[in-house]
C-alpha cells in the first residue's frame, strides 16, 4: 500500500502537527451531529453519513444538497490553522451509491452471492465508486465480506454466501473495483474511492442470528469459515477495514488487540487503518461512547463516534497527555490514518466527476444493474410455466410487484429502507413495470392487481411477494417461517381458479416457504434485486418466438431450509439435510420437477415479537394490555363501552388506518396506568442502535396533568407532543436511550410501552413498536 515518496510526506507533515490535531484525526463524526463551523474549534479528520443521515437532517434532499454538503465540509477544513488536514468522508454505499435519491441501486449482496460472478463484481464496484464520487465522498463502508452462518440475523444478506468461497473470490475485484490497483506514482484514479472491508472478524457467526452477538468457535473455525475474503482484500490494496461489534467467547473485537493488531497487523500484513463501528467502542468494559482508551490501545486507528465525537475528542486527548494513551500509539494511528489520505488523493483534491449528476443512475449504470438482477435469480421451482409467452394475458399480483423500495429492501435512502416510495427512484424500474414492459414489447396484456382480482382470466399469473425491508436490529428474527398470509392465499385462490401461477419471492434470506411453493407452477428467489425490476422481466417473459431472452444462471448461495426453525444450515456441516442445498439453481437448460414439499413448519406455536407489541389491532405475543387504576388495582386491557371504573383507565376498540385497528384509552378523574407487558426481553442491543418506541396516535381529550411515557421504571413526560393537534392522527418515536436515562432497565424489559397520567385525558394509539431512528425520533425531558 505505502512507498517512500508517501512515508516521507507523511512524516514531514506529522512534524508540523499539534497534538490536537493528531488526536482529531483520530475522531470521526456523523453530519447529523456536526456543522462546518464546528471544524473552526474541533480539528477532526472524518465525517460520515450514517444510514439516515443526510444534509440539512434531509435524508431524501436531491443529490445537488449531497455535494453543496461535502464542499462546505471541505472549506470548512481547509480554512483551519496549522497543518490543514483534509476530511475523508465516509458513506455506507453498500448495494450501489443507496443514500441518494436517483442513485442506482444493485442487488444487495446476498443476490450478487448467487451470481457466481467476480467480474461483475468488479464492475459494480466501479460504477458504485463513480456515483459516490459524482456527490463528493471519498470512502465508502464496503466490501461487506460477512459469512453469515445463521440466517435469523438481520444482516444475512450484506454476505455473498454461507460458505466463504465466494467471499473470498470478490473481495478483490470488488476491492479493485472501488479503488483501482494502488501505484507508489500517485493517487486512486479519477472515479474511484476508498474501501473499507468489514465488519473485521466474524461478524456472520453471531450465536442465535443476534445481531452485534459472539462467535462461540475455535480459531480454526475462525480462519477457516470467518477469515472470508480480507487476505484478498488486503492483497488488492484495501484502504481501510472497519472492526465488528461482535465477540469471538465473549471478548469483543473492538477491544481485542491479538485480532486488531497481532493478526491484522502481523500475518494479513495490513498497513491501512482501522475504524470503528458506530459507537461500538462504547461497549467494551470500562468504557463509554465519551471514552476509551481501550479500544484505541488495542488497534482501533479512528473512532466513528457519530454524536459522542466532542467528549470522545476531549477524553482522547487528555489520555494522551496523561500516557494512558502512549505517543507511540497515536502517532502509529495519525500515520495510518493520513498514508490513505495520500492515497485516496485528499491533499491533491481533484474531483474531476464531483457535481457531474448526470453519471447518477446513468444508462450504463442501470444497465449493469439489471444484468445484475438477472444472474441473481434463483429458479427453485418450474412446472413448464416459465419462459411466459411474450403474447400472453398476464396478470401481475402481490403488493410488492409496484414496490421498488421493497425490491431494495434495507440500507435503502435511510437506515431500514423503511418509508420509501416509488417517486423515491426516478429513471428506476419496478418489478410490475419491467413485467409491462416486455409483454406489450411482445403483443401481449398485463394487468396489475395486488390482491390478484380479475375481469378476464389471464393465461398466467405472477406473484410478488416477500420480507419488508429491514437492517440490523429490525432484522433479526426467532424462526425463518414466512408469516404473511396474503400471498399464499392468492396463489391458492388463482390455482382453483384454474390460472398458472409463478411467484417471485423477495427476501434477505431463504425462508420456509413451502406452503408457497406447492402452491406455485414456478417459484423464484428473487433476492432484494434493487431498482432494476426489469431484470426480472427479462429472464421471466420470452421473446416473440417464445424462446428465453436469458436464461437461468444464479445457485443459491446459502442452503434453502427444510424447515421453519431457523438452526443453522450451512454445506458441509454434520446432518446437512436442507429443501435446496447449496449451489442448486433450475434452469431452461437444466429442468428438473419438485415433488410437493412437506408443511409442517416444525415451529410449535408462535413465536415471541421483540420489537412488535400492538399491530393490526391486535397484540403481538406474548404481549397484552394492562390497566391500573390510581389506587393500583391492576386489570386485564378488555374492552368497555362504558365510563372508567373508579375514575381510572378504560378501553375500546377504534378505527385508525383500518377499521379497529386502534385502542382508544379514556383516563377518568383519578387517571392512572395503561401498559403493554408480558415476558421480559433484553433491548439493550436495540438502544444501541438507536432504535426508537414508535406509535400512532390521535388526542381525542387535551390532558389536564402531565401524561408520562413508561417502559419499565423508566418515564419521560411527552405532554408536549400531545399538546394542540387535538383530533388529528400524528406519530410519536421517543428514543429507547431516553427511556434508560429515565430508568428503564433495557436488559429486562417487560412493560415496553405505557401511558401514566393522574387526571382526564382521552387518546387513541396503534402500532406500537419499535422503530428505527431517521433523525424523527425525540427524547423530551425525563
Amino acid at each position: 500500500m505505502t512507498d517512500a515518496r508517501t512515508e516521507a510526506f507523511v512524516t514531514e507533515l506529522m512534524s508540523r502537527m499539534t497534538l490536537e490535531e493528531k488526536v482529531g484525526q483520530t475522531i470521526q463524526a456523523d453530519i447529523a451531529s456536526i456543522k462546518p463551523e464546528d471544524l473552526a474549534t474541533y480539528p477532526l479528520g472524518s465525517i460520515l453519513a450514517g444510514g439516515s443521515s443526510g444534509p440539512n437532517g434531509d435524508d431524501r434532499t436531491g443529490a445537488q444538497a449531497w455535494v453543496d454538503l461535502a464542499r462546505a465540509f471541505r472549506a470548512a477544513a481547509a480554512q483551519r490553522p496549522g497543518a490543514k488536514i483534509p476530511l475523508i468522508y465516509g458513506i455506507d454505499a453498500v448495494h450501489g451509491h443507496n443514500n441518494i435519491i436517483g442513485a442506482t441501486l444493485f442487488p444487495h449482496n446476498i443476490g450478487l452471492g448467487a451470481a457466481r460472478d467476480p467480474d461483475l463484481i468488479r464492475r459494480i464496484g466501479q460504477a458504485t465508486a463513480v456515483e459516490v464520487a459524482v456527490t463528493g465522498a471519498d470512502w465508502t463502508f464496503g466490501p461487506t465480506l460477512a459469512v453469515p452462518r445463521d440466517d435469523r440475523w438481520g444482516r444475512a444478506y450484506e454476505g455473498y454466501a454461507e460458505h466463504p468461497e465466494v467471499a473470498q473470490s470478490y473481495a478483490g475485484p470488488m476491492t479493485l473495483g472501488l479503488q483501482g490497483p494502488l501505484s507508489a506514482d500517485g493517487p486512486l484514479g479519477a472515479g474511484h474511492i476508498a474501501g473499507s472491508a468489514k465488519h473485521f472478524l466474524a461478524d456472520g457467526g453471531t450465536a442465535g442470528g443476534q445481531d452485534q452477538g459472539d462467535f462461540r468457535g475455535t480459531e480454526r473455525e475462525l480462519i477457516d469459515v470467518h477469515l472470508s475474503g480480507y487476505t484478498q482484500a488486503i492483497d488488492a490494496g484495501v484502504l481501510s477495514i472497519m472492526a465488528s461489534f461482535s465477540s469471538w467467547n465473549g471478548a469483543k473485537h473492538s477491544g481485542n488487540e491479538t485480532i486488531l493488531t497481532d493478526v491484522l497487523r502481523g500475518p494479513l500484513g495490513f498497513d491501512g487503518f482501522v475504524v470503528s463501528d458506530w459507537n461500538a467502542h462504547g461497549q467494551l468494559p470500562g468504557c463509554t461512547n465519551e471514552s476509551c482508551a481501550l479500544a484505541f490501545n488495542a488497534g482501533i486507528d479512528m473512532f466513528m463516534a457519530p454524536d459522542s465525537w466532542k467528549p470522545l475528542y476531549e477524553s482522547t486527548l487528555a489520555q494522551v497527555r496523561s500516557g494512558e494513551i502512549p505517543m507511540a500509539r497515536l502517532d502509529e494511528a495519525v500515520r495510518r490514518i493520513l498514508r490513505v489520505k495520500v492515497k485516496t488523493g485528499l491533499f491533491e483534491d481533484q474531483r474531476p466527476l464531483e457535481g457531474r449528476l448526470g453519471e447518477l443512475g446513468s444508462p450504463a449504470h442501470r444497465a449493469l444493474a439489471r444484468e445484475a438482477v438477472r444472474k441473481s435469480l434463483v429458479l427453485l421451482k418450474n412446472e413448464g410455466v416459465l419462459p411466459i409467452r411474450a403474447n400472453a394475458r398476464v396478470l401481475v399480483a402481490g403488493t410488492a410487484a409496484d414496490d421498488i423500495g421493497q425490491a431494495a429492501g434495507g440500507w435503502t435512502i435511510s437506515w431500514q429502507g423503511t418509508g420509501n416510495k416509488n417517486s423515491d427512484f426516478p429513471n428506476s424500474q419496478s418489478i410490475w413495470a419491467g413485467v409491462e414492459e416486455a409483454v406489450r414489447a411482445g403483443g401481449g396484456t398485463a394487468t396489475l392487481s395486488a390482491d390478484g382480482a380479475f375481469t378476464e382470466k389471464p393465461d398466467v399469473a405472477i406473484v410478488v411477494f416477500g420480507e419488508t425491508p429491514y437492517a440490523e436490529f429490525q432484522g433479526d428474527v426467532e424462526t425463518l417461517d414466512f408469516l404473511p398470509t396474503e400471498p399464499l392465499e392468492t396463489l391458492k385462490r388463482l390455482k382453483a381458479a384454474g390460472i398458472p401461477t409463478v411467484s417471485v419471492f423477495l427476501s434477505g434470506r431463504p425462508m420456509w416457504t413451502n406452503p408457497e411453493i406447492n402452491a406455485s407452477d414456478a417459484f423464484v428467489a428473487a433476492w432484494l434485486p434493487g431498482t432494476e425490476g426489469g431484470g426480472v422481466a427479462d429472464v421471466l417473459v420470452a421473446d416473440a418466438s417464445g424462446q428465453p431472452r436469458h436464461d437461468f444462471t444464479g445457485k443459491l448461495s446459502f442452503s434453502w431450509p427444510k424447515d421453519a426453525k431457523g438452526v443453522p444450515l450451512n454445506v458441509g456441516q454434520p446432518g446437512y439435510d436442507p429443501q435446496f442445498a447449496y449451489g442448486y439453481g433450475l434452469s431452461y437448460a437444466r429442468p428438473a420437477t419438485v415433488a410437493a414439499l412437506s408443511e409442517e413448519s416444525g415451529v410449535v406455536g408462535a413465536a415471541g415479537s421483540l420489537d412488535r407489541y400492538f399491530v393490526d389491532g391486535r397484540f403481538i405475543a406474548p404481549w397484552g394490555l394492562a390497566l391500573r387504576d390510581a389506587g393500583g388495582e391492576v386489570r386485564l386491557g378488555l374492552e368497555t363501552s362504558g365510563a372508567s371504573p373508579r375514575g381510572g383507565v378504560s378501553v375500546r376498540p377504534a378505527d385508525g388506518v383500518a377499521q379497529e385497528s386502534a385502542r382508544t384509552l379514556t383516563f377518568g378523574a383519578n387517571g392512572g396506568d395503561a401498559l403493554i407487558s408480558g415476558g421480559a426481553v433484553d433491548l439493550t442491543r436495540q438502544s444501541n442502535g438507536e432504535m426508537a418506541i414508535s406509535f400512532r396516535y390521535r388526542v381525542g381529550a387535551a390532558p389536564q396533568a402531565p401524561v408520562f411515557l413508561t417502559s419499565g421504571a423508566g418515564a419521560v413526560d411527552i405532554t408536549a407532543l400531545l399538546t394542540g393537534g387535538v383530533g388529528e392522527w400524528r406519530e410519536a418515536k421517543v428514543r429507547l436511550s431516553c427511556l434508560a436515562q429515565a430508568g428503564a432497565n433495557l436488559s429486562a424489559v417487560d412493560q415496553p410501552w405505557g401511558l401514566r397520567t393522574a387526571a382526564p385525558f382521552a387518546i387513541t394509539v396503534e402500532n406500537v413498536r419499535l422503530a428505527p431512528n431517521n433523525g424523527d425520533a425525540v427524547c423530551p425531558s425525563a
